[in-house]
């Protein structure tokens, strides 16, 4: 295939592709370290022009393309075989336009997050997506796994954003879907074919964005109480005292506090007496009117008396408000240090969130004596990050090899409270041929259909949500 390689070189420039050993390797990496790429060649286009050339030579070619963004993912979806050429939107890099009447911001595939959530900033809009990964994941890979993140209590998830793509199908085809329209019923919403197809339907190339006025009073709190039901007790009197003006409500464990705690430099336990759960709660008001702190110490005040919690701290400035969201993010960086971590990405229905925690985390304690579960996540959408740190002392790696084992129990417990194996990571290669024995059989057979239709050669992320059909017959 050397002739494709020489073909794509030529059509990408000098600066457009990577095939040095030492500098593919940051595209081989998988954040988590549980799979690894093999891929020798890595396509960089600079515009949506170069992308479409890239994808034609390469289904002229048989060469399957594997479509990478801040390779952030948690699911093994950029993973390429030896076979395949990574396809990075590193340089579609631009912002292309904000319109703050319309409140809509068009940005190109590769655009970091955290660069789209400033942009708005600076026209007084807000982007409400964020996650942790937000200063290196970009916004293509954002919308092709439909992330959700703290946000989607109120916002929604990357789905509920978007307005419109540009996408280049697997036979080089540019699709123009950039429309910045709120209502257009003309028949089959395509976009939605692409958001979360993790890139095995085409590559997102750009997009239109919804933005939101700008917070003018955000109140944060912490709050400690005695269980996960409690925590659903609150967030309903939070929506209904506050006029829906909750923008987060974030559950976490004293487990993953603790960790937080004793391994991650300049967090510290904010409350004078440990409780058995937390609760991170934010209101957000594009009106600085001064009431949004008092309807924040009135509701957590009823709270108290109605000993729904048993205690709280509200952020009295803004680098307060930023250690308490520092807590939250480093329950996940805690982890790391109390040895293998087998996580899981799960949603049920928010009314069952406590079922879910009681059920799975009593269900692997007898699995598995000694395990320490540490359960957060976004309670307000129903995900809940279940991840399972080992038994202290046991072996590292004989501890992850049990990593099915361990996702059987829990996914059986989602399941049967009508819940999903994936909330907002995805499919990728992860939970592929978990997939089959969890999704109805009409809608895998709707999902292979649209793949065959828009895919037939199988070139687009092979292997990925859906399992090749056959294998690659391309060689580097």
């Amino acid at each position: 295939m050397s002739g494709a390689i020489d073909r794509l070189k030529q059509a990408l420039g000098p600066k457009g592709w990577v095939e040095d050993e030492a500098d593919l390797e940051p595209y081989r990496e998988e954040r988590r370290g549980k799979y690894r790429g093999l891929t020798r060649f890595v396509a960089r286009p600079a515009t949506v022009g170069q992308v479409a050339e890239v994808v034609r030579i390469c289904a002229e070619a048989g060469l399957p393309v594997v479509p990478q963004g801040g390779n952030t993912g948690l699911v093994g979806g950029t993973v390429t075989a030896e076979s395949e050429i990574v396809l990075s939107t590193d340089r579609l890099d631009r912002i292309r336009d904000i319109d703050p009447l319309d409140n809509t911001i068009t940005v190109e595939a590769g655009v970091i997050l955290q660069r789209v959530q400033e942009a708005a900033d600076d026209a007084d809009r807000l982007f409400p997506l964020s996650l942790g990964a937000e200063g290196s994941c970009r916004i293509g890979g954002n919308l092709s796994s439909n992330a959700g993140g703290t946000g989607v209590l109120r916002y929604g998830n990357a789905r509920d954003l978007t307005l419109g793509l540009e996408v280049v199908l697997p036979d080089g085809r540019v699709w123009n879907g950039l429309r910045r329209l709120r209502k257009d019923n003309t028949g089959y919403d395509l976009k939605q074919l692409f958001i979360g197809a993790e890139g095995t339907l085409g590559i997102i190339t750009a997009a239109v964005l919804k933005l939101f006025p700008k917070p003018r009073q955000v109140e944060t709190a912490l709050v400690g109480l005695a269980d996960p039901q409690s925590a659903l007790r609150l967030l309903s009197n939070a929506r209904s005292d506050s006029g829906d003006t909750v923008s987060a409500f974030e559950l976490m464990g004293r487990t993953g506090v603790d960790f937080a705690v004793q391994h991650v430099h300049g967090v510290s336990d904010p409350m004078g007496d440990r409780y058995p759960w937390y609760v991170l709660i934010e209101l957000a008001s594009p009106i600085d009117d001064g009431r949004l702190r008092e309807t924040m110490e009135t509701m957590l005040g009823t709270a108290l008396e109605r000993e729904i919690i048993q205690d709280a701290v509200i952020a009295a400035n803004r680098d307060q408000e930023q250690r308490l969201w520092r807590l939250r993010e480093a329950v996940v960086e805690g982890q790391l240090s109390e040895g293998g971590s087998i996580k899981h990405d799960v949603s049920v229905p928010v009314s069952r969130v406590p079922d879910f925690i009681d059920q799975a985390t009593r269900a692997v304690e007898a699995w598995l004596p000694g395990i320490r579960p540490c359960a957060f996540g976004h309670v307000g959408d129903g995900n809940i990050h279940f991840n399972l740190s080992q038994p202290v002392g046991m072996d590292r790696q004989a501890y992850l090899d049990r990593w099915d084992e361990a996702s059987r129990i829990v996914h059986d417990i989602a399941a049967e409270l009508d819940g999903s194996i994936s909330a907002e990571h995805g499919i990728g290669i992860m939970k592929r041929d978990e997939l089959p024995l969890r999704k109805d059989a009409v809608a895998l057979d709707l999902m292979r259909r649209i793949k065959d239709c828009l895919d037939p050669e199988e070139l687009m992320n092979p292997g990925k949500v859906l399992k090749a059909r056959r294998q690659p017959s391309s060689d580097l």
